[in-house]
């Protein structure tokens, strides 16, 4: 079981496809957005993921078009709309995800217990922790609008793998980490790792 994190692309569609290209490369089964795509039409790239990863997707507070982004997602093969919060079982662990909107109703969630891994967007800061049994992953938003270009941090997604090893890197991974710093470091205990998106 591979997954791959995203959230908040908020209409960066180069930086969607470059995400795209790095599930596809590291051949992950699910695809999980946190929400705050903005344009529905996003939704359409995640048609270039490979045949048979499953998408699920739910809907960020600024996501105002339900009906449009029902209809994209009805487009897709395997793809999964949850609209505000989904729970889904993959291989005995139990996912959740949610926006991230009311911080109230994400304490409650990680203090539920319920999940093994439980994802969260919206607050556009990294966050990789685990509490109780409860992994909490933030990948921090996609969109490049929120890194200037005079700092050393990048737009990130996430891959929770628990069969990841640090040996079997695929190369090019290697290489984008690197540009990326710490967030390319992996937290060997999550499982989990950021993979930096490079600017060019």
């Amino acid at each position: 079981m591979k997954i791959g994190i995203i959230s908040d692309t908020h209409d960066d569609i180069q930086n969607t496809r470059k995400a795209i290209e790095i599930f596809n490369m590291l051949k992950v089964d699910h695809v999980f957005h946190a929400g705050d795509y903005i344009y529905p039409g996003m939704i359409a790239l995640f048609g270039e993921l490979r045949q048979n990863t499953k998408f699920y997707g739910v809907r960020g507070n600024n996501d105002g078009e339900l009906t449009g982004l029902i209809n994209q997602f009805s487009k897709l093969e395997n793809a999964y709309f949850l609209n505000e919060f989904g729970k889904v079982s993959i291989e005995g662990r139990e996912v959740g995800i949610y926006h991230g909107t009311n911080l109230q109703l994400c304490n409650a969630l990680i203090e539920s217990q319920l999940f093994d891994l439980l994802i969260l967007g919206h607050t556009h800061i990294k966050r990789m922790e685990k509490i109780g049994k409860t992994i909490v992953l933030n990948p921090g938003p996609l969109n490049t609008g929120f890194f200037p270009s005079s700092s050393n941090d990048l737009p990130s997604v996430i891959i929770y793998d628990p069969d990841y090893s640090d040996s079997e890197k695929n190369e090019v991974v290697k290489e984008k980490e690197e540009e990326g710093a710490e967030e390319g470091e992996a937290k060997e205990q999550y499982h989990a790792r950021f993979i930096p998106i490079p600017r060019n």
